[in-house]
């Protein structure tokens, strides 16, 4: 067994800060929204993270490739964002009433600076290991992993202090991002080279655009989108969803109905063990097959939601929680190669933006906003729990319907059979931790 070097060391505690910091609040937030009266704007607040996606790391990464180095840029960063949540934090604390105006704005800013840092953090690591003489492709996946670990001791610390009703989510998220920006400023300098000449265009993946004249990427690139329209959408609500069976006679004493993020966390679990998974059913199946086990796999999530509850159906919500590992990694991580399969050298990088753009981006954007507006008219339009939990059944069950939608569509009109190489495989998990930050998660994912 190779001698594990102290760099690696540094580097995994580098990500498992980064990540928990995003778990503090990614998965809760919507639960004490809710609480404070803030229920029929949850979309926005998940929104806005695909929004500011579109083009704050494009110009915080320019930024740092030209005049800060990375590192210190990850630091700098997490200040901001560290305050902007501390700063949201301490007027829901304060104000009598909590209004969306003030909360959004600074939560925006917060975010705004936080999603680059996914990338940043990724730059820092690659830099560390190779002034270590080590393989990013074989040394950063087990560095990436302890992310996971820390986006979930994050979210059962969040759960078990029983902060993800309260704004205290947020604190632990600030102070964790200041621990971050401190611990950043230790890690070997980045180079930085003022005379590159790389725009805001090309890192956006504007210059890709011009592989929607080839119609089978175009085809591609609408289901990607059309497809990034669920990978916000259990984030959003799912916590939500789950505590609200406290309400209900039945369940208001259940272990689920009182642990929701304890639960979702099986998630973020299963999405460390289906990466596992991806190079052997990328090498059977190839890239249609696996992109439509991702499919079907966000119909079985939230299918399963719709029909479970924290009682006697616990074990169904349990099952969309394992199968959401297959369907968040499997569809980034075989998106992500067929793409860096299908573009030259020249435009791969702004490929892989586009990519991420129509996913995280539009994808995930309207799919939050088009969330919003069918739960408050199904759920928060009603004022009973019961009512509000048959709202809920059926707002699940209506988001299967519209996997199923897609993924029928594009195992009909998708054509490609192409079985990537095992080091393309390989390759293409280093490449798509990078870019979509195991959005965890991306995706990270998600």
């Amino acid at each position: 067994m190779a001698k594990i070097k102290p760099i690696q060391v540094r580097l995994a505690a580098m990500n498992f800060l980064e990540f928990a910091v995003w778990g503090a609040y990614l998965i809760s937030l919507g639960n004490f929204l809710g609480r404070v009266g803030l229920a029929t704007h949850i979309g926005m607040f998940y929104a806005v993270q695909g929004i500011v996606s579109i083009f704050m790391p494009a110009i915080v990464g320019i930024v740092s490739d030209r005049w800060i180095q990375a590192q210190k840029m990850l630091s700098l960063c997490h200040i901001l964002a560290g305050s902007f949540m501390i700063a949201a934090a301490i007027y829901a604390l304060t104000a009598s009433t909590v209004e969306f105006g003030p909360l959004f704005a600074l939560y925006t800013c917060s975010v705004a600076f936080f999603m680059p840092t996914i990338g940043l953090s990724n730059s820092v690591a690659f830099n560390a290991l190779n002034r270590a003489n080590l393989d990013t492709i074989t040394h950063f996946p087990p560095i990436r992993v302890f992310g996971t670990v820390g986006f979930i001791c994050s979210m059962l610390f969040v759960n078990f202090t029983q902060f993800q009703t309260n704004p205290y989510q947020l604190v632990t998220s600030g102070v964790l991002s200041f621990c971050l920006a401190a611990y950043a400023l230790t890690m070997p300098a980045c180079p930085t080279n003022a005379a590159q000449s790389s725009s805001i265009s090309d890192a956006l993946g504007l210059k890709a655009f011009r592989l929607f004249k080839d119609k089978k990427m175009a085809v591609f690139f609408m289901f990607s989108m059309l497809l990034g329209v669920s990978l916000q959408i259990t984030n959003s609500y799912g916590n939500i969803f789950i505590t609200s069976f406290a309400d209900l006679a039945e369940y208001a004493d259940t272990w689920g109905a009182r642990n929701a993020n304890a639960l979702i966390s099986l998630s973020q679990m299963s999405e460390t063990l289906c990466i596992l998974l991806i190079p052997f059913c990328l090498k059977r199946f190839g890239i249609k097959g696996v992109m439509l086990m991702s499919m079907f796999a966000w119909v079985f999530r939230f299918a399963f939601f719709g029909l479970g509850d924290t009682g006697g159906g616990l074990w169904l919500l349990v099952i969309s929680c394992i199968v959401y590992g297959i369907a968040f990694d499997f569809f980034n991580v075989s998106g992500g190669l067929y793409v860096d399969q299908q573009t030259t050298k020249d435009i791969r990088s702004s490929a892989q933006g586009l990519f991420m753009i129509m996913t995280n981006g539009i994808g995930a954007t309207v799919g939050t906003l088009a969330a919003q507006e069918l739960v408050n008219h199904l759920v928060f339009s009603h004022s009973t729990p019961e009512a509000q939990s048959e709202g809920w059944t059926e707002a699940w069950l209506i988001f299967a319907a519209y996997a199923l939608v897609v993924a029928v569509l594009f195992l009909l009109i998708f054509k490609d059979t192409k079985t990537p190489t095992a080091a393309e495989s390989r390759r293409l998990i280093e490449e798509t931790d990078s870019q979509a930050g195991g959005m965890v998660d991306d995706k990270i994912k998600e």
